[in-house]
C-alpha cells in the first residue's frame, strides 16, 4: 500500500510538478535594445532591479516614475557624468522598448521584507499600502 502510494505520488510529480510557465516572448524591437544595454555596458553603471553599477541611477522603473520622453532626453544627449553615445532614433526605441519591459517585470528599490521564523515572507502588495512587518 505504501509502495502503490509512492510510485503514484512519483508520477504525478514526475509529469505535473515539472511543467513550466510558457517563457515571455519579446519582440525585436526588446532584444535590440537589451543587445545595445550589453554593447555599451550599462550596467557598469546603472542598475536593473537593484543590481549593477552605483554611478547613475536605477533604471528600473523610470519609465513609469518619469515617461519615456525624460528617457529619450538623457540616452540622446547624455549628461556630465554619462556619455552621449550618438545613438541612432531606431536605437533609442529600442532601448526605451526595452526599459519599459524592465519596468513591467519588477520594482525597485527593492521592499524590504520581514521573514516569518519558518522562513517565508509575507505576502506584500504596494497598492493595500500595507506593511509587511505587520
Amino acid at each position: 500500500m505504501l509502495l502503490t502510494a509512492f510510485i503514484g505520488y512519483s508520477g504525478i510529480v514526475y509529469f505535473l510538478g515539472t511543467e513550466t510557465a510558457k517563457p515571455i516572448e519579446f519582440s525585436q524591437e526588446i532584444q535590440k535594445g537589451k543587445r545595445l544595454w550589453n554593447a555599451h555596458n550599462c550596467v557598469a553603471c546603472h542598475q536593473l532591479y537593484g543590481l549593477g553599477g552605483f554611478m547613475g541611477p536605477d533604471l528600473t522603473n523610470t519609465i513609469s516614475a518619469k515617461g519615456e520622453a525624460y528617457a529619450r532626453a538623457f540616452i540622446l544627449g547624455g549628461t556630465l557624468r554619462m556619455p552621449n553615445f550618438h545613438f541612432s532614433e531606431t536605437e533609442v526605441q529600442a532601448l526605451i522598448a526595452f526599459l519599459s519591459s524592465v519596468d513591467s517585470t519588477g520594482t525597485s528599490p527593492p521592499t524590504t521584507f520581514k521573514a516569518t521564523w519558518f522562513g517565508t515572507i509575507p505576502s506584500y502588495t504596494k497598492e493595500k499600502n500595507s506593511d509587511p512587518s505587520e
